[in-house]
């Protein structure tokens, strides 16, 4: 592999189109303020580097990036690129991985509005997040040990699996599809609404008017705190550890709890079972 070591970059696509490169403890910064540096390249390490310039990698393949800071910025930093890997990294531009594939993410700090859209498959692991609209509209998402905060989170995403992480974000999980939510606390305002076949399991679940208009939804040995009005119109299969302080027309299935504060039932179509 052809290196670059302690250089500074600030051209326009100041690498473009290279196959099989290692860059380590490199600027991309300057007066140039060009734009992307690694455009259309394959086979890329990146080592302990620093991106102050936008747009560094699009339509790549093959992908390290290790001990990198990309600052603010650092706009748009990875769109379209697949097989990726990204370590111990500051990723804190805004909307910094786009429809992008095969992403691992191990160790980083991401402080970054519209992160992850439309991406698919892609591994998150011992991870700080924060940031609005994160992760809108992918699929195949599997997550351990990951702590979130912001807004309208995981909204339209299919098909994965979240484990042991802490998220603190209010209308999360809209419109979901094929979500297993395992051993993790999610607070926030209006989780869940219209999802479809979503299971939280061993999880805390904090804030009001949770998990309405859901499909399929299931709760195995779940926390709920501070909720109320929860379960409107939801078709759901919920067994709760804890006190509900009202649960709102439950469109079917069955919900258990030890108490509840109130059960309202004034919607003749509301069919489903409240048991304590």
């Amino acid at each position: 592999m052809k290196q670059y070591i302690n250089q500074k970059f600030d051209e326009e696509r100041a690498l473009y189109g290279s196959d099989g490169v290692e860059v380590k403890e490199c600027q991309f910064d300057g007066p140039a303020d060009g734009e992307s540096a690694f455009k259309e390249c394959k086979n890329v390490e990146v080592k302990d580097c620093y991106f102050n310039l936008r747009y560094p990698f699009w339509h790549d393949t093959n992908l390290k990036i290790s001990g990198a800071e990309m600052t603010q910025n650092c706009r748009a930093a990875l769109w379209y690129s697949d097989d990726i890997e990204i370590k111990d990294t500051k990723m804190h531009g805004i909307k910094a991985l786009r429809e992008c594939s095969n992403v691992n993410i191990n160790g980083c700090d991401i402080i970054s509005p519209e992160f992850g859209w439309f991406t698919r498959k892609i591994d998150m692991k011992d991870t700080t997040v924060e940031g609005e609209y994160f992760m809108m509209r992918s699929q195949g998402l599997h997550f351990q040990n990951v702590k979130l905060k912001g807004k309208y989170s995981f909204q339209y995403i299919e098909d994965s699996v979240f484990e042991n992480c802490d998220f603190d974000t209010k209308d999360a999980f809209w419109h979901a599809k094929n979500v297993v939510v395992k051993n993790s606390t999610v607070k926030g305002e209006y989780l869940a609404w219209y999802c479809e076949n979503v299971t939280f399991e061993n999880c805390t679940i904090i804030g009001t008017q949770p998990l309405c208009y859901c499909k399929g939804l299931k709760m195995i040995d779940c926390k709920m705190l501070d909720a109320d009005l929860a379960f409107e119109k939801s078709e759901v299969e919920a067994t709760i550890t804890t006190e509900v302080i009202s649960i709102k027309n439950p469109k079917a299935g069955s919900i258990k709890v030890p108490s509840v504060g109130e059960v309202i039932m004034d919607d003749p179509e509301a069919k489903g079972r409240v048991e304590y």
